[in-house]
């Protein structure tokens, strides 16, 4: 798809919008979680404007509520936000081969569940600029909702604040079930996939496994059993 710069910018800012509205509810319950382990609204702020990684950022928090120490929240937040690798990975083959290493770079820095969606389901190459314009629209509802949630989010009862932590997956159900419409084959691979993640999380045999790792295995094992089952042309 040929598109200017602009276009492919203002073409994400508008898929960003209801991402960043579905950010700023989810990261209002993270931002009372990090006020209750003793993070102020500033340090919130930067944590959320520096990893967008609801998991990830869960685990920091944990982390300092239990003076896990420096070395062991670098290595579990590591862990935990694996799957952004096998993310970037996907995406380098579908950015435009023109692309210069840093905005290479700066689009893997926005890389997320939901904004990995949208690039992927794209048609074609896509630009550096549909991330940067996605990321101009969800970042600040990141930030935002974190850093409100530290600020007045212990005076909201509790049933609202699960209600709004649910809504992220709504959300990315909405980002994912659509292309599957276009190509069947995506139906069963998505309900495997929730199959499979819930009987890993519940069975006794993979307790010891952490999330990040369960999502990279799942990914790497359900994908290549796809590509076997239903391969795709050289041009494709």
């Amino acid at each position: 798809m040929s598109l200017k710069k602009s276009e492919w910018y203002f073409r994400g800012l508008k898929a960003g919008i209801p991402i960043g509205l579905g950010y700023f509810a989810v990261s209002f319950a993270l931002g009372i979680t990090a006020k209750q382990a003793g993070m102020s609204v500033l340090q919130c702020g930067v944590m959320s404007a520096t990893m967008m990684a609801s998991a990830g950022q869960f685990a920091v928090i944990n982390m300092i509520a239990t003076d896990g120490g420096i070395a062991l929240t670098v290595l579990s937040t590591l862990i935990i936000n694996l799957r952004y690798l096998l993310m970037s990975t996907a995406l380098s083959q579908k950015i435009m081969n023109n692309t210069p290493i840093l905005h290479r770079l700066g689009s893997a820095m926005f890389i997320t569940d939901e904004m990995f969606g949208v690039a992927a389901t794209t048609e074609g190459k896509v630009s550096p600029f549909l991330m940067y314009g996605m990321a101009s629209a969800s970042e600040p509802g990141w930030v935002i909702g974190t850093m409100l949630g530290a600020a007045v989010g212990a005076i909201l009862p509790v049933r609202i604040v699960n209600a709004l932590s649910v809504a992220l997956y709504g959300m990315f159900m909405a980002v994912v079930i659509p292309p599957a419409h276009k190509n069947a084959h995506l139906y069963p691979i998505i309900i495997v996939s929730m199959l499979l993640s819930t009987i890993m999380t519940y069975l006794p045999l993979f307790s010891g496994i952490s999330s990040g790792m369960r999502i990279i295995l799942l990914t790497v094992v359900i994908s290549a059993a796809a590509a076997l089952i239903w391969p795709a042309g050289e041009e494709a």
